[in-house]
């Protein structure tokens, strides 16, 4: 038999190969895209839309209360919610990873419960619980102080999982070096093991922020005053009395003016991380 007809008889390679597949796949899904959009654009009433969410005379009304007021307050919000959470997630954490058994236990029954608890649960909590039980009480730092400990609840838990998760990411040779240099173990773990697991967890840190600035919203369920409001409880009310969706829309893009820059910056820690790894 010769090698042509054995050529011949070889079964033939047939269809598309991986690569073609994808590319094939991707421009697949381009196209029923692109068709989503055309099909959007072409089929809604963008004059009933302007007239709902885009009366520019409402929004031009907005400012500078949105910013000086409704922002500030978010942030304000957001940050201490983050400072409660990430001390007492540092407690939990350091807790989980003791030796002791009664500390890991308590650690992980409050990691599980606010875990699982909606954010919602934890601000009515502690907005109407909290005084039913304790009449007479009050909160230190009065709206402030509640969503500051609400968020801070809420985020420690998640907080929690991820320094303990960036300590045990740190190699043990560091804390053995530490402690032949005569560092005890609590100052071993301050002064070495932790700084370089906040390095680690810098970029999920930073997304547990944004998260918390999106939860500031639930603080309406407190009850607050004219002055103590929140983005969104802001631009509620402004919808409710301009009888117009105009103010929930410039809500959401000062929403986006902080949480799209935060996410960016997340995603140059993470690729900076990974390019010191390689």
């Amino acid at each position: 038999m010769t090698a042509g007809t054995d050529t011949e008889l070889q079964p033939r390679r047939t269809g598309l190969s991986r690569r073609q597949k994808r590319r094939l796949s991707r421009g697949a899904q381009y196209v029923v895209f692109v068709a989503a959009v055309v099909a959007f654009a072409v089929g809604a009433d963008w004059g009933r839309l302007q007239n709902q969410f885009a009366q520019w005379d409402i929004a031009r009304q907005m400012f500078p209360d949105v910013i000086t007021l409704a922002l500030k307050n978010t942030v304000l919000y957001t940050l201490s919610g983050f400072v409660v959470g990430l001390a007492l997630g540092m407690v939990i954490a350091l807790m989980r990873l003791s030796s002791v058994g009664p500390y890991r236990w308590l650690a992980g029954i409050y990691i599980e419960i606010f875990r699982g608890l909606p954010a919602l649960l934890i601000f009515i909590f502690i907005g109407v619980a909290v005084p039913l039980a304790f009449p007479g009480t009050e909160i230190v730092g009065g709206t402030y102080g509640k969503v500051a400990l609400a968020l801070g609840l809420v985020a420690a838990a998640y907080m929690a999982e991820t320094i303990r998760a960036g300590i045990q990411a740190v190699p043990k040779g560091q804390l053995e070096a530490a402690r032949s240099l005569g560092f005890s173990p609590a100052r071993a773990m301050v002064s070495i093991v932790i700084p370089q697991a906040f390095r680690i967890i810098l970029p999920p840190l930073t997304n547990e922020l944004v998260l918390l600035f999106k939860d500031s919203s639930l603080v309406l369920f407190l009850g607050v005053t004219l002055e103590e409001r929140e983005l969104s409880k802001y631009g509620r009310d402004l919808a409710s009395t301009t009888a117009n969706s105009t103010p929930i829309l410039v809500a959401g893009l000062c929403y986006l003016l902080v949480t799209i820059p935060l996410g960016f910056v997340v995603r140059r820690m993470e690729a900076k991380a990974q390019e010191a790894v390689k």
